[in-house]
C-alpha cells in the first residue's frame, strides 16, 4: 500500500467576484447592522457602483431586486431557513443569514435558475464569509432548493383555519401583530386582507408631483423619454412613472419644481389646501414638516392664493431638507427648526395647520419593506403622547374658522382616529374645541373612502400608501 500513489489534490480556486451580489449583501448589511433603510442606503451604492463600466442598468435593476425582495420576505425566508438548519437562527451569524436569505430570495422568489442561484450565491459566500461558511451556506441552499415557494409553504405556514394570523403573516411575510393591526384597520374578510398584504409586497410605481405654477404634468410626462409617464390615479399633480426611470434625471426635479411623492401625500395637502375656512386664509402651517415633500406642495398652492407657508421641523437636518425642497418657491415661506409640542408662535396664528405625525410607518411598507421586522406594538405607546399632543398644539395653533388637517402614514386604529377623538373628547388635555369636517368631498374622484369624516387611503385600492386624513375646524 505504501507505494500507492495519492490522488493529486485540486487547486484552489479563487472565488468569483459579482458585484451586483456582493452590493446587495453590503446592503443588506447596512439595513442590520446600523437600522438603515435601504431606500436611503441603496441609491448611492447603485450610483457609485454605475460608475463603473462593467456595472450597467440591467445589473442595477438585478441588486435592487435583490435587497428589497430579500428584506420583503425576511419573516418567510426566515422560517424556511429555520427548517434547513440544525440550529435556531438566533445562533447563525447575521452575515451568513443575509447571505443565506439572499440565496432564498433567488431560489424562491426570482425566475433565476436553480443551479446559477445556488452557485452564484456559493461564491459571494466564498468572498465575503470564507471557504468554511460558505459549504455551509452550499447545504442549506440545497436543502432549500429541493421544493419551490408553494411548497415550502404547506410545510411551514399553519393552516388558515387554525391560525389565520399567523398564515397570513408567513404567507405574505408580515409578523403576526402587523396582521392582526392591519386588519382591525381594514376590516372585512379574507380576500380584502390578502389582497392588502400583497399590495404591501409589491414594488411600489415612482410618482412625482408638478407642483403649481412651477412646472406642469404636461411637462414631465413630455419630458421622459420612455412611454411610459402616465398622468396621476387621483392627484391633479401627479405623474407615474410605470416604468420606474431615473426622476432626478428630469430638469424639473433637479431644479425642484416637481419632486417624488406618493399620491396619498399628495391628496392630503391638496385636501387641506381646499377644506373651506371662515374668514381670512392668508398664513398656512406645516407643523412637521420635514423631508419636505408636502410642505413644497402647500406652498406652491398658498403662493396661488396669495398666502404664506411657515414650514416647522424639529430635526435641524430635517429642517434643512425642507428648505431645499421649499427653494425658488414662488410665494413667501419661512422654514424654521422647532419643536411642534412646544412651538414659538403665538396660539391662534394660523389659518390653515397639518401635522403630519411621527408614526409606526404601517402604511408605507412598499417603500420601507424592512421597517415591518423593525418595528414592535410597543412603537405605538411611544408615539401615542407625542401624536397627541402634537394635534392639541395644532388645534391651539389655528384660529377660530380655521382648519387643521391630522395626517399619518399609518392606519393603525390605535394612531389614526383614536387620538383625534381623544383630542377632541379632552382626554389629551386638550382646552380647545373644534368638530369634523368631512373629507371625503375634498378628495374627488377617488372611491372607498370609507364612512367617513376622516379619510383612509390603501395601497390594494387606490395605488397609495395607506395614509390617514381627518379634517378639524377650530369652533371655540
Amino acid at each position: 500500500m505504501s507505494g500507492q500513489s495519492r490522488r493529486p489534490s485540486k487547486p484552489y480556486r479563487r472565488p468569483k467576484k459579482d458585484p451586483v451580489r456582493i452590493l446587495a449583501f453590503e446592503a443588506l448589511r447596512a439595513v442590520d447592522e446600523r437600522d438603515a433603510y435601504a431606500n436611503l442606503v441603496l441609491p448611492p451604492m447603485l450610483r457609485k457602483a454605475r460608475e463603473n463600466e462593467d456595472f450597467d442598468g440591467r445589473d442595477a435593476a438585478l441588486a435592487t431586486e435583490l435587497v428589497y425582495g430579500t428584506l420583503r420576505r425576511q419573516g418567510t425566508y426566515d422560517a424556511i431557513i429555520a427548517r434547513c438548519v440544525d440550529r435556531p437562527l438566533r445562533e447563525v451569524d447575521p452575515p451568513v443569514l443575509d447571505v443565506l436569505s439572499l440565496g432564498a430570495h433567488q431560489l424562491l422568489g426570482t425566475r433565476i435558475p436553480t443551479h446559477a442561484a445556488v452557485s452564484a450565491t456559493v461564491e459571494l459566500a466564498r468572498v465575503v464569509l470564507g471557504d468554511g461558511r460558505a459549504k455551509f451556506v452550499n447545504a442549506v441552499l440545497r436543502k432549500i432548493a429541493a421544493d419551490d415557494m408553494n411548497g415550502w409553504l404547506e410545510r411551514v405556514a399553519p393552516e388558515y383555519d387554525d391560525d389565520p394570523e399567523e398564515h397570513l403573516g408567513i404567507v405574505h411575510a408580515h409578523p403576526r401583530w402587523v396582521v392582526s393591526a392591519l386588519w382591525d384597520a381594514l376590516g372585512g374578510g379574507r380576500a380584502g386582507m390578502e389582497d392588502l398584504l400583497e399590495a404591501d409586497n409589491e414594488r411600489p410605481e415612482v410618482t412625482l408631483v408638478a407642483r403649481p405654477g412651477r412646472s406642469t404634468t404636461e411637462e414631465l410626462i413630455e419630458a421622459v423619454v420612455q412611454e411610459s409617464a402616465l398622468p396621476g390615479r387621483w392627484s391633479p399633480y401627479a405623474v407615474r412613472l410605470a416604468e420606474g426611470g431615473e426622476p432626478g434625471a428630469l430638469d424639473a426635479v433637479r431644479e425642484g419644481r416637481a419632486g417624488v411623492q406618493d399620491e396619498g401625500s399628495q391628496l392630503v395637502a391638496a385636501a387641506l389646501a381646499n377644506a373651506p375656512v371662515e374668514g381670512a386664509d392668508r398664513l398656512w402651517l406645516d407643523g412637521c414638516a420635514g423631508p419636505g415633500g408636502k410642505a413644497a406642495l402647500l406652498g406652491a398652492l398658498a403662493a396661488q392664493r396669495g398666502a404664506r407657508l411657515l414650514a416647522s421641523e424639529k430635526q435641524p437636518h430635517r429642517a434643512r431638507l425642507v428648505a431645499r425642497s421649499l427653494a425658488g418657491n414662488p410665494g413667501p415661506y419661512e422654514v424654521v427648526a422647532a419643536d411642534g409640542t412646544r412651538p414659538p408662535w403665538r396660539p391662534g396664528s394660523f389659518d390653515r395647520v397639518l401635522m403630519d405625525v411621527p408614526c409606526t410607518g404601517l402604511g408605507a411598507l412598499r417603500r420601507r419593506p424592512e421597517a415591518r421586522w423593525r418595528r414592535r406594538p410597543e412603537d405605538l405607546d411611544g408615539f401615542a403622547p407625542l401624536q397627541r399632543e402634537l394635534l392639541r398644539q395644532a388645534l391651539l395653533s389655528v384660529r377660530v374658522g380655521g382648519v387643521v388637517g391630522y395626517a399619518t402614514c399609518s392606519p393603525h386604529p390605535a394612531e389614526t382616529r383614536a387620538v383625534v377623538e381623544d383630542v377632541l373628547k379632552g382626554r389629551a388635555g386638550a382646552d380647545v374645541t373644534a368638530e369634523w369636517i368631512d373629507a371625503r368631498p375634498l378628495i374627488p374622484g377617488v372611491p372607498a373612502l370609507g364612512d367617513g369624516p376622516d379619510v383612509q387611503l390603501w395601497p390594494h385600492l387606490h395605488g397609495t400608501d395607506a395614509m390617514y386624513l381627518a379634517l378639524l375646524r377650530r369652533t371655540a
